[in-house]
């Protein structure tokens, strides 16, 4: 087919980006979309933009009908962090069209030749709160709202153009209202007891602005070796802070404190509204905030958010004490199931899961490859 390649420069583009894989998934069942207002904001006005740059293009058919889309993204304090020279890209859709997506990553490419860089990677945003990963398996499943949806054919796509799989997720399924053994919870009440731990009430987190700056502190330090992550900014930490943690739960949110009142451990959780988002198609209003806030009160499944513990204190058996808190908050109400955010398929967290009984619900990768430059 015939094509045209053209950078985003205006307002009028950034929303045409943004809406194209409404119609590229429109007879899908499984698309969950996040606002468009949202993800404006995070193209033009993210705090990431502070050190990261972006550019974006679109692929046009010759009726003018948009065929594919992507994000280009150099993240020098990820490379700084890494000690790698990459070029990300993300928000990359496209028709089945393996000469489409290819004109697409060569924009990235050649910006990324540009700019000294070695590889190119992705699909990624600008650090890991933005959604990542092409899918690979699960096509069948409603993804979490935080997680991306796209077609088989993405995955082929991109091997052959060249890429590799640089790093593997899963995601698991499991029942969340089978309880916690008596057993469990005695031997949880002895680790609170040895290591001088108690549970922090969430209103006095979210009153007190050290718990915050303690929290962000110690998920910055627990996530460094994780791949492609980047330590969180103040301005990002400010963002998330201002519009995540007022939506904390009770039930689904189990902050762990020393005797310091430092932050030795987490388990966030929230709703999971994937069938909410499908029916505000984008939009919040008219009609899609009354969709988010019914599902947000009445559901049946909850998204594993954010699992992890400060460094000192991995390795010694307390994340039980999140798993127990929220498990034993869910036994008796109308919780069924938890999703698990992405984590490494090599993560050997997921021995944790065990108990619970669980399935596989989906996997997803992200890809990398050389950049090629041509010596004279």
């Amino acid at each position: 087919m015939h094509f045209t390649i053209k950078e985003v420069k205006t307002s009028k583009e950034i929303k045409e980006f943004v809406k194209f894989p409404h119609k590229l998934y429109k007879s899908s069942k499984y698309y969950v979309p996040v606002l468009d207002s949202d993800e404006i904001r995070v193209l033009t006005n993210s705090p990431s933009l502070e050190y990261s740059k972006i550019r974006m293009w679109l692929a046009l058919a010759e009726s003018g009908e948009i065929v594919g889309r992507i994000a280009g993204i150099y993240n020098p304090r990820s490379n700084e962090f890494h000690n790698e020279k990459r070029v990300r890209f993300g928000w990359f859709d496209h028709i089945d069209s393996k000469e489409v997506a290819g004109a697409l990553i060569n924009c990235v490419e050649e910006w990324g030749r540009e700019l000294g860089m070695q590889q190119i990677h992705g699909p990624l945003g600008f650090n890991t709160w933005n959604r990542q990963g092409t899918l690979t398996d699960g096509f069948e499943n409603l993804p979490p709202v935080n997680c991306l949806y796209n077609y088989p054919y993405y995955a082929p796509t991109l091997e052959e153009l060249g890429f590799e799989k640089q790093v593997e997720w899963i995601q698991i399924k499991l029942r969340a209202d089978g309880g916690v053994p008596d057993k469990i919870k005695r031997i949880n009440q002895m680790l609170l007891d040895k290591y001088h731990l108690r549970i922090l009430d969430l209103d006095e987190m979210k009153s007190n602005p050290k718990y915050l700056d303690n929290f962000f502190k110690s998920y910055n330090q627990s996530f460094r070796e994780i791949d492609n992550f980047i330590p969180l900014t103040d301005s990002e930490i400010k963002k998330i802070a201002q519009d995540y943690f007022p939506k904390l739960r009770k039930e689904l949110t189990c902050i762990i404190v020393d005797q310091d009142d430092n932050i030795a451990a987490f388990g966030i959780c929230f709703p999971n509204l994937s069938k909410s988002f499908r029916k505000a198609k984008g939009k919040l209003f008219p009609f899609g905030i009354f969709h988010i806030l019914r599902e947000f009160k009445k559901y049946d499944t909850i998204d594993l958010m954010i699992l992890g513990a400060a460094p000192e204190w991995q390795n010694k058996g307390i994340s039980s004490i999140y798993h127990t808190f929220i498990a034993s908050n869910l036994e008796r109400g109308s919780i069924k199931y938890a999703i698990t955010n992405p984590q490494a398929e090599d993560n050997s967290a997921y021995k944790v899961w065990d108990r619970y009984g669980y399935e596989p619900y989906m996997r997803r990768k992200c890809f990398i490859k050389d950049i090629e430059y041509v010596t004279q």
